[in-house]
């Protein structure tokens, strides 16, 4: 069944996980390895509850081991591993066969094995699901595998040992288009999926590596957090701020998620550092900075204009203004600049401090490429004094 969601007013398509298609796959071999039944597509109930149909190629056969291909499709989903190939083999294994320690079991389903080959990631640090050493696929993923073989060897009767295997050749290449090498997971990419569908643009996914990062740095005792929205913040931070990045998180635009986040993970002090065309928004309480939720940027600099002094004919020039550096111009030509970003400030630091609550200790630090530091929030001074002895 073809599934479709509605994003931005538009109709989009839904693919399917690498979860999915391992686990597509895996009955696919285990059904030829243990039955002799050959499958061209196979029919899976996914965790979200909807029965998917996903087409399978057999690339591999031996008289103890057999594997299947699927081509992943992501849908609509702008996702680095669409059309990649997820290979699953599931093979006979003796009575006396030892495994790595780091090999997956489920007191659920005896007898069987799961690891990774060629193309996903080692996991090298602790703070993720998987204990170190152990492949990149997560625990959704893993139950959909084990019970798709499960239920081919229950209707086989089989009660030997099988292993499964789970490969993406080209998930090396991919892995560095994704958060992998920040999360400490070498190697390749990693086998995914909570649904077992794909749901494109999806917000959360973004927010679930936040999740993880934050997690991480909780895990190693790490109480002090370093957040800028990408590359341009941390750029800044390191350049001008002269800021370690080791243990810095990047937050896109979802800043109410990641200081929620911080907060439940234990964090007790909360550095953002962003540029003002993003960060300008939270003056406001808009804690998605995405253009799409809400822009406001000339909106809420003429607000602050105006009660810094500015009249109501600067207010109108800013309402004209196309972006946060035609404004910035303005105020220094009216010598308001270092007014308004004080009275900026001051709202940004009522707003962040009142999402993050009285456990977290918050600072705001704006730059802008043309004009440099613009300002920073009440606590962010002292912040920074301690982030740069860390």
């Amino acid at each position: 069944m073809e599934q479709y969601v509605t994003r931005n007013q538009k109709q989009l398509r839904c693919g399917i996980t690498t979860g999915t298609c391992g686990a597509a796959a895996a009955d696919a071999a285990a059904a030829l390895l243990l039955t002799g039944i050959f499958k061209e597509n196979v029919i899976l109930h996914t965790p979200k509850g909807i029965t998917v149909s996903v087409p399978v190629v057999l690339s591999g056969r031996t008289e103890k081991r057999v594997e299947f291909m699927v081509v992943k499709d992501s849908g609509d989903d702008p996702d680095v591993t669409n059309h990649t190939k997820v290979y699953t083999a599931v093979e006979k294994l003796p009575e006396d066969a030892v495994l790595p320690e780091t090999v997956f079991c489920d007191e659920a389903y005896p007898n069987l094995y799961l690891d990774a080959g060629e193309g996903i990631g080692r996991v090298t640090r602790e703070g993720l699901e998987q204990k170190i050493g152990q492949a990149a696929i997560n625990q959704v993923p893993r139950a959909m595998i084990f019970k798709a073989v499960e239920e081919i060897r229950r209707l086989s009767e089989y009660k030997g040992r099988l292993m499964i295997t789970v490969r993406i050749p080209e998930g090396k290449d991919l892995a560095a288009k994704t958060f992998n090498p920040r999360l400490g997971i070498v190697g390749g990419i990693s086998v995914l999926g909570t649904s077992g569908i794909l749901e494109p643009m999806s917000e959360k996914a973004i927010v679930d590596t936040i999740e993880t990062e934050i997690r991480q740095l909780s895990a190693q005792g790490i109480k002090n957090i370093l957040v800028t929205p990408g590359n341009y913040g941390q750029g800044y931070a390191a350049e001008y701020l002269h800021l370690k990045l080791a243990d810095s998180i990047k937050c896109s635009n979802y800043i109410g998620e990641t200081l929620d986040l911080a907060v439940s993970y234990g964090m007790e002090r909360f550095l953002l550092v962003g540029d003002l065309g993003k960060l300008v928004k939270l003056a406001a309480g808009i804690m998605n900075t995405h253009s799409r939720v809400a822009d406001a940027r000339c909106e809420i600099l003429a607000v602050h204009t105006v009660l810094s002094g500015g009249s109501r004919e600067m207010a109108e020039r800013i309402m004209n203004c196309i972006n946060t550096e035609e404004i910035l111009k303005l105020l220094e030509q009216w010598q308001l600049k270092e007014a308004v970003m004080e009275s900026l400030c001051r709202k940004i630091q009522e707003h962040v401090s009142g999402r993050a609550g009285e456990k977290l200790k918050t600072g705001v630090i704006l730059f802008s490429g043309r004009f440099g530091f613009l300002g920073q929030t009440k606590e962010a001074g002292e912040l920074l004094k301690i982030y740069r002895q860390l």
